[in-house]
């Protein structure tokens, strides 16, 4: 595959800040610093876990979405409000769940270790 830009990558200057602001930037005092700075962490973990595995979710949600024959979301949850995948709520719920899974895993892996 050919890539359009040179290094470092996005995945690579998204890592780099993050690490940057949590070994240099906890040595500021600045209480309101501080709390930015954690912010700031978490934002870019985020961003890092869905670049790496964000396009393989969406294929995986997309395939989902196309098993209970509906295109998108809001059409999956109109279906759901009509009653019209009653008969498969069973496969809906699992497969929900799934996608909720996936959101986990990328905005805060650490909620589907606890009870």
């Amino acid at each position: 595959m050919v890539k359009p830009h040179d290094a470092p990558s996005a995945a690579q200057l998204v890592e780099s800040v993050r690490e940057w602001l949590q070994t240099d930037a906890p040595a500021v005092t600045d209480v309101r610093f501080q709390y930015l700075t954690r912010v700031a962490i978490n934002a870019l973990s985020i961003v890092e876990r869905e670049l790496a595995i964000g396009a393989e979710q969406a294929a995986a949600h997309e395939e989902r979405l196309h098993t209970l024959g509906v295109a998108d979301d809001a059409e999956l949850a109109a279906a759901i409000r009509s009653g019209a995948l009653d008969d498969r709520m069973d496969e809906v719920r699992t497969l929900v769940w799934q996608s909720v899974r996936d959101k986990l895993t990328v905005a805060n892996p650490k909620y589907l270790g606890s009870p």
